[in-house]
């Protein structure tokens, strides 16, 4: 399935507008003003009798002696006419037939009175008055817009009229005859001439009008369509980031003004990349398509909008009542794209289909007076999505210590943490468990409020992560382990914690290689702790920085092993110096199938000719049985607790006693 900008938006910009055949023009000239000639017909009609019937005035002063017969002429043809047209008018009768009725009521006024009139025996008063009849001819013509053809029927008859009643004059009368008939005549032709250039130019005037409402209709439509284009996302048809923004701003107004409760749900498709490097961008594009295509269907009960929100994340707005709504239509979301079972085989959870994290955030009171607020909250729940193993959904808690409040003014506290020396290391013993001798220490952080209270790495790392504050504080605990521990030989070896972001970090390896010639350490000497987590996805940025390190001679082990879902693959890609299993699988060896789980967990490392360090070593019991599984380092409150740098350097490197070390509280 492929989609191009055609697909959102066709339209040619070079088109000409259609051009409708002759007929069809004359059809909707016709039908243009339809109801106003009727209505204006109408209007002309009662205007023509009314005047028509005051004439009645120059009857009786022109020829007293028919008037009777002629003003009674006048208002029994005025009222049959009349009640015809409003007859016609409630019968909703069409504009040409009313035309025609009042045409006739023209031709019937003048030849309705011209016989009662030729009675009189004035027939010199009535030889001039007789010229009334131009004036039906240029009512015809020039007074109502009759089409030509009905105004020249109708002033014709009027003309005929005329004529006819000249030959009743006396024979010596014959000059008298040939200047009013030619005046007749004329009058005819040039209203005639007239009535047809009207007709003409009324016409040109349509087509002019027609032309400009297909420019602005096109024009408009065009408008429209860039409108449309310029606020559609060109691959999956879905409102783009700049809609998508206008929505939110319209749900927050609203939400303001009028107290209609909203969510924003984020979506991400999880492990995307790894999806588009290994199918392709055209059929990353088409699942995309599908997912988007899935995620619009199943949210329309709710009358939501979606949107794509970035490179494979997307967005769902919607009007809820309730948390419990906005939860219901978040898992909704999840399922609709897992059912979809699209096939994602180089994802590194266990999971062979593809999938999408979830994070939701619903409006409330307390939220504050900006809209990103929201998305920010959304974003949170997002994060906490992923970090949960993907595959979920999360709504935004603000009492989670993750995704509260808090957890903003631990990400502030993190800006200066460096700064305002409230960040230090401590140090946890590692030993070989044959001899008992102490072969290396753990660096691992703390950090403090300004108040001197302090936060546990479980809420700040995860946070220094997300904000990318990790980089900052992972240069400084390399530097500050060099110097405190390896600077003065006091120890062999010291082991730091990378986080994967790090790693994925353009110039983390140069920078690493910068810190050891600034503190004269050697490579070999520094280790760095990857965790087997779920961002750590196996791309070639990640390899190579890993490589790199190598190269400087720092040695690499793996973290938590047993606790992810690629161990088995980064043993297979990488050289790893040392693997640390777990500490739940050695406090799962109170049981027979625990300790069974465990012996096999170390004989598939062992089989890979890696080290191997067991953590959690708490009870002399577990020592014991380390030793008796030929597990090479140990590490654990029973060995030695973390403690400053100042009480490992008071301490013999060489003191083969297992609890030698200075234990804090």
């Amino acid at each position: 399935m492929k989609h191009t900008l055609a697909d959102v938006v066709e339209i040619d910009l070079h088109n000409e507008p259609q051009r409708l055949p002759s007929e069809e023009l004359r059809r909707l000239y016709a039908e243009e003003g339809e109801a106003g000639r009727r209505q204006d017909t109408r209007r002309g009609l009662w205007i023509s009798v009314t005047i028509y019937l005051l004439f009645s005035l120059t009857d009786i002063l022109l020829i007293r002696d028919v008037a009777a017969y002629t003003v009674a002429a006048r208002f029994i043809i005025s009222a049959i006419m009349l009640s015809v047209m409003e007859w016609q008018i409630y019968r909703d009768a069409g504009a040409d037939a009313i035309d025609r009725t009042c045409a006739v009521a023209l031709v019937f006024a003048y030849g309705g009175w011209l016989p009662a009139a030729l009675m009189t025996a004035d027939t010199l008063t009535m030889s001039y008055y007789m010229v009334f009849g131009a004036i039906f001819m240029l009512s015809v013509n020039l007074f109502f817009s009759f089409k030509f053809r009905l105004s020249l029927i109708a002033s014709g008859i009027i003309v005929v009229l005329f004529l006819a009643a000249l030959q009743t004059f006396p024979q010596e009368a014959l000059f008298y005859k040939m200047t009013f008939g030619a005046f007749s005549i004329s009058c005819f032709l040039f209203s005639s001439y007239i009535n047809w250039k009207l007709n003409r130019e009324r016409y040109n005037v349509f087509l002019n009008a027609l032309e400009a409402r297909y420019q602005q209709k096109e024009a408009s439509d065009r408008g429209d369509a860039l409108l449309r284009l310029s606020n559609t996302d060109p691959l999956t048809g879905l409102d783009n980031r700049r809609a998508v923004d206008q929505r939110l701003r319209d749900y927050w107004n609203d939400w303001q003004k009028s107290g209609n409760n909203f969510a924003a749900i984020l979506i991400d498709v999880d492990f995307f990349k790894r999806y588009n490097d290994c199918y392709g961008h055209q059929e990353g594009d088409r699942c995309l398509v599908l997912v988007s295509n899935a995620l619009k269907k199943a949210i329309q009960p709710y009358n939501g909008s979606i949107g794509r929100f970035g490179g494979e994340e997307f967005i769902v707005i919607a009007q809820l009542d309730s948390h419990d709504q906005v939860a219901a239509l978040a898992n909704l979301i999840c399922r609709t794209v897992f059912d979809m079972e699209l096939v994602h085989e180089q994802r590194r959870d266990g999971v062979s289909i593809v999938t999408v994290s979830v994070g939701a955030a619903y409006t409330r009171s307390n939220a504050g007076s900006k809209l990103e607020k929201i998305i920010h909250d959304a974003d949170r729940a997002l994060y906490s999505a992923k970090a949960s193993g993907r595959n979920c959904a999360k709504l935004f808690d603000p009492n989670d210590p993750q995704t509260s409040d808090e957890s903003e003014n631990v990400a502030a506290l993190l800006k200066i943490a460096v700064a305002q020396n409230l960040v230090s290391l401590v140090y946890q013993p590692i030993q070989n468990a044959a001899s008992g001798k102490l072969e290396a220490f753990e660096a691992l952080m703390r950090l403090r409020m300004l108040d001197g209270t302090p936060v546990t790495p479980g809420l700040f790392i995860p946070i220094a992560e997300r904000t990318g504050a990790i980089l900052e504080l992972g240069r400084w605990a390399i530097r500050t382990a060099c110097r405190e521990l390896l600077i003065d030989s006091q120890v062999k070896v010291v082991s730091v914690n990378v986080s994967p972001i790090q790693l994925k970090t353009p110039g983390f390896a140069a920078s690493v290689a910068a810190i050891l010639g600034e503190t004269q350490v050697a490579g070999n000497r520094l280790a760095f702790e990857i965790t087997e987590g779920l961002e750590m996805e196996m791309h070639s940025d990640i390899l190579r920085c890993i490589s790199d390190l190598k190269t400087l001679g720092i040695r690499i082990w793996l973290d938590d092993f047993g606790t992810g879902f690629a161990g088995l693959s980064w043993l297979r890609l990488i050289d790893f110096d040392t693997v640390k299993i777990d500490r739940s699988f050695l406090h799962d060896t109170s049981s027979p199938r625990g300790k069974a789980m465990l012996r096999d967990i170390v004989g598939l490392v062992r089989n890979r000719g890696h080290k191997i360090l067991v953590e959690g070593v708490e009870t002399d019991e577990q020592l014991k049985l380390m030793r008796e599984f030929g597990i090479d380092q140990v590490q654990g409150f029973h060995v030695g607790r973390p403690a400053s740098a100042d009480t490992f350097r008071a301490t013999s490197v060489n003191d083969t006693r297992p609890n030698c070390l200075v234990r804090p509280a």
